[in-house]
C-alpha cells in the first residue's frame, strides 16, 4: 500500500488499528470517532483510556 511517506504509513497503521479494534468490539468506527472528536477537548486526561473503542461509549 502507498502511504506517501514513512510517517504517513505510521499514521495509517494507527487508524487501521483503531478501526479494527472497533470492529472486534462491535463498536461502529464512524460513530466512535465522531464521539471522541466531539468530547476529547473536555475529557479529563486521567480518563483518556476510557475513550478507547473497547466498549460502546454511545
Amino acid at each position: 500500500m502507498f502511504a506517501g511517506s514513512d510517517s504517513g504509513g505510521e499514521h495509517a497503521a494507527v487508524l487501521y488499528s483503531l478501526i479494527g479494534t472497533c470492529r472486534l468490539n462491535n463498536v461502529e468506527p464512524e460513530k466512535w470517532l465522531r464521539y471522541v472528536i466531539e468530547h476529547i477537548q473536555d475529557w479529563p486526561a486521567n480518563r483518556v483510556r476510557d475513550l478507547l473503542p473497547l466498549e460502546s461509549l454511545i
